[in-house]
């Protein structure tokens, strides 16, 4: 059961978008993260935080925060359920227009809630989709921007309002929560996976597919933390259950697109999973101890492979002994 702590004196209608911040054991971060929220051009947001049953000062943190500020609202799990299940636990609560997601070790730009808020406003789309850049640690354990990657662009550059996923299936490749903002119908039955990990790849497929339109924009609108100390998920990969939902979950967005008929988007996220995914995880899966690894590494190559029989994609030399490799395990 969870339990919500928040201002009295706060009225969340009040709020125009409620941005739902989960985190478990996360201490270290939450302070930027919750910074760049005060920050924010837009001021009219309510934040859910919410702590997942952390072992470390998260929940502290997170109690602080909801003390200063009547924004932050708290949300406490008594036993931790995982991402999705925090992130659901915030949905129930939101009543505002608009929603948006931001993990706590993440930062949130400045002014990327306005400009979201305001693409949706001028358009009336479903949501949005901006682009964001990863936060890496130097050997000291200082952070610094990195440009955005080529992957990222082709989803959200150039800007398109109004689209639709027949129009732009690139954007497939945006499989992430916190670099959208929606409009808070779009959640009335969507909720995310619980129990298992990389819970945003189905989620982000449903919603390319139930969407009437969604725009995209070419601004970051998040800094997406690689932690120093590889502690997040996907930091785990070489962890074989890590695995195992990772692929599950890539396999079952595919599943999504092609069930929804959208076929042509459906080979442009398999050509990117080909593209990006199978190479770095074929390079963990090489010098595996467990063959199990490499086995699933390999069942799941094969999988997506068999769905490009008629077009299959041109692959870098990096790339193509890759898959070639994982194709034989």
């Amino acid at each position: 059961m969870t339990s919500p702590e928040s201002a009295a004196a706060y009225r969340a209608s009040e709020s125009l978008v409620t941005v739902i911040v989960p985190g478990y054991n996360v201490a270290a971060y939450i302070d930027e993260a919750l910074e760049s929220l005060r920050a924010q051009t837009l001021t009219r947001w309510r934040a859910i935080l919410v702590d997942d049953a952390s072992t470390d000062e998260t929940g502290e943190r997170f109690a602080v925060a909801a003390a200063s500020d009547p924004r932050f609202t708290l949300v406490r799990h008594p036993e931790q359920r995982g991402l999705g299940a925090a992130r659901n636990s915030a949905l129930d609560l939101v009543t505002s227009p608009f929603i948006a997601f931001l993990d706590a070790d993440d930062v949130m730009t400045p002014g990327a809630l306005e400009l979201l808020v305001g693409a949706l406003t001028a358009s009336g789309s479903d949501f949005v989709v901006g682009a964001y850049s990863r936060l890496r640690p130097d050997a000291g354990g200082a952070y610094s921007v990195s440009p955005v990657q080529p992957w990222v662009s082709a989803s959200t550059d150039p800007a398109r309002s109004g689209t639709t996923l027949a129009a732009h299936p690139e954007v497939v490749g945006n499989i992430v929560a916190w670099s959208k903002l929606s409009r808070a119908d779009v959640w009335r039955d969507l909720r995310f996976p619980e129990g298992r990990l990389y819970e945003d790849q189905v989620v982000a497929q449903q919603m390319y597919t139930r969407a009437r339109a969604f725009d995209v924009v070419p601004d970051v609108v998040v800094h997406w933390r690689v932690r120093a100390d590889d502690s997040s998920i996907t930091q785990r990969e070489a962890e074989l259950s890590v695995l195992r939902d990772c692929l599950d979950q890539m396999v079952a967005g595919i599943a999504v697109l092609e069930n929804a008929s959208q076929l042509t988007a459906a080979h442009a996220r398999s050509r990117q999973i080909l593209r990006m995914d199978v190479p770095r995880l074929a390079a963990i899966a090489s010098t595996h101890p467990d063959a199990h690894y490499r086995r699933a590494l390999g069942d799941f190559t094969r999988a997506v492979w068999g769905r490009e029989p008629d077009a299959r994609p041109e692959l870098d030399d990096e790339a193509s002994r890759a898959v070639s490799a994982a194709l034989l395990w």
